[in-house]
């Protein structure tokens, strides 16, 4: 069948539109940094889960509904200090804040484990980010309000729209238990169950997926040196390479030291802290293997 050129020209013009246009979720799908056939719908749609953009705060002794044994992110900033209890993030994924006029922007992947703090001036504006309801290798894919991009927690930057390739800075934060950081910060204050959102912030949300040795989406093998969902303390070194610390083994010492990287460790409140070679603090973050060697293919693993 012979094809006139006029008719092959539309055919192009209107797919390259097609092309041009892919969106998911609401989200225009351009400047992609990632494959599209890796970007999967998590289940709720855009904003489905809630971000806190209002978070209050009460002091310690006011939050009842805390267990010793519960996790909080904590976050200090000019002398005033945060927690963020995951049994809170759990619900929201992304809390919009400003500490003593610090801008930034916490989050939580449960499907990961990964609750990570970043500053949320890019680009020298102050942005406002919520939940796409789209993962990148099992890992929330955040959008800023202001661009419409979407960022990768683990990726730590934009991977579509106007800010495509933007880094995100990611920020130092402690990774404990209640029990720990009520005792270190009494003066502190965390994040209260008043979200404006009904949630069962009492109950123990993905139970059955933490106990669990499964995941719920595919994600690259790229090293499987260690079950799926063990728990390890990742961090980036100053030279830019990736290292993973296995809790397992951290649990039976308080120090080590792998590739420029020193790693002290607390069995009793869980908590990491890890120094560069000059001294200063590395940012950590405790999450299953199975999302750090996706996202960091050529890490390299601490063994004692």
């Amino acid at each position: 069948m012979k094809i006139h050129l006029p008719v092959l020209t539309i055919a192009l013009a209107l797919a390259t539109a097609a092309c041009a246009e892919d969106t998911l979720n609401d989200f225009k799908l351009t400047d992609l940094l990632i494959e599209r056939d890796a970007i999967k719908s998590g289940g709720p749609p855009r904003d489905g889960i809630p971000s806190i953009d209002e978070p209050k705060y009460i002091a310690p002794d006011e939050a009842g509904f805390m267990r010793d044994d519960d996790i909080v992110l904590s976050y200090t900033h000019d002398g005033k200090t945060r927690a963020y209890p995951l049994r809170i993030l759990v619900w929201h994924e992304i809390v919009n804040e400003t500490i003593n006029g610090k801008p930034i922007l916490v989050t939580y992947c449960p499907l990961c484990g990964t609750a990570m703090i970043f500053d949320r001036e890019v680009g020298g504006k102050v942005r406002s980010f919520g939940v796409s309801g789209l993962l990148y290798q099992s890992d929330v894919l955040m959008y800023d309000r202001e661009d419409e991009s979407l960022w990768s927690q683990l990726g730590m930057k934009a991977v579509s729209g106007p800010l495509s390739g933007t880094e995100l800075e990611w920020l130092p934060s402690g990774h404990l238990t209640w029990k720990a950081w009520k005792s270190k910060h009494p003066g502190g204050e965390v994040l209260s169950t008043d979200t404006g959102h009904r949630r069962n912030y009492h109950g123990r949300a993905y139970a059955e997926y933490f106990d669990s040795p499964g995941i719920m989406f595919p994600v690259p093998r790229h090293n499987q040196a260690l079950p799926d969902k063990d728990w390890v303390v990742g961090v980036v070194a100053d030279d830019g390479s990736a290292v993973a610390f296995p809790i397992d083994h951290l649990e039976k010492t308080t120090q080590a030291t792998h590739d420029g990287v020193t790693l002290e460790f607390d069995p009793a409140s869980r908590l990491a802290t890890a120094t560069g070679e000059d001294g200063g603090e590395l940012p950590t973050v405790t999450l299953f293997w199975f999302a750090w060697q996706a996202f960091f293919p050529e890490t390299t693993l601490w063994q004692p």
